[in-house]
């Protein structure tokens, strides 16, 4: 891969990084702006709080997505540096072009990347009710 590729590949990670970090500083946003319940005032009603429950769960889970897929792409910023870029993590078959501009920070051919999936679910942690 030649020096204007590299950028080229830099400049998508970039791109990608920058709406990641956009998409989480307006969650934070979000998470700010939440109204507090005050129980002293308000009866709290159990579906109420169960919706606010998952909906914080939800957004807990796009946070830890969006965090892992920034950690992803210094990942890939490091193989471009030491020239793995494009080759499979697992197997070392190159990566096909067309996955590369889907998700530019993949790390695995899709075979692999099923395998991975299959052996290491996400879980969508809800927190108890208080």
């Amino acid at each position: 891969m030649d020096n204007t590729e590299k950028a080229q590949w830099n400049r998508k990670l970039d791109e990608r990084a920058a709406e990641l970090e956009s998409e989480l500083r307006a969650a934070k946003a979000d998470e700010d702006e939440a109204p507090t319940r005050t129980p002293h005032v308000q009866v709290p009603d159990t579906v109420d709080a169960a919706e606010e429950r998952l909906r914080g769960a939800l957004r807990g889970a796009e946070v830890e997505r969006d965090v892992s897929e920034l950690r992803d792409i210094e990942a890939a910023r490091e193989r471009l540096r030491t020239g793995e870029f494009g080759t499979c993590i697992d197997c070392g078959v190159q990566i096909p072009l067309d996955r590369l501009e889907a998700m530019p920070a993949s790390a695995r051919c899709l075979e692999c990347q099923q395998r991975h999936e299959r052996t290491h679910p996400i879980e969508i942690r809800i927190p108890p009710a208080l």
